[in-house]
């Protein structure tokens, strides 16, 4: 008994420290975005992809957009953005699957950069290095 229950509770601590946050919403187009990568490779590189996820609901295009709709250049500038096309075989626990090209730049900017962005995996969603995020003075949050 004591077994089972030892056993009960390391999986919920498992799967609830695994499980990401859900997506807040600033309005239907633009997520809320918080935290800033730690990591210099997150979202640049196609070992630390962006993970939006929603391909199961039919939204992961939405979400790729949702996410860069929330990017700021350094200084608040606007930011633009268009899919460069899929590469990129990947492995998961789900199968093989995709990534998305993104390339990113802001207003007055002479660089672009290329976002890799996984539609099929969830992960909290953290602001890429180079660039801010709208804040919630930009739309009232929805969660």
């Amino acid at each position: 008994m004591k077994l089972i229950f030892i056993t009960l509770i390391s999986v919920y601590l498992l799967t609830s420290c695994a499980t990401p946050k859900p997506a807040v919403m600033l309005d239907d187009n633009t997520f809320l975005l918080t935290e800033n990568a730690k990591s210099f490779g997150y979202g640049y590189s196609e070992d630390s992809p962006i993970e939006v996820g929603g391909v199961e609901k039919g939204e992961g295009p939405t979400n790729q957009a949702r996410y860069l709709n929330a990017l700021t250049g350094p200084n608040g500038e606007s930011v633009s953005y268009y899919r460069e096309g899929s590469c990129c075989f990947s492995e998961g626990f789900s199968g093989t699957y995709l990534l998305d090209i993104y390339r990113v730049t802001w207003e007055g900017s002479k660089d672009t950069f290329s976002i890799y962005m996984d539609l099929y995996h969830y992960d909290n969603l953290k602001i890429i290095k180079r660039f801010k995020a709208k804040g919630k003075e930009y739309g009232k949050p929805k969660v």
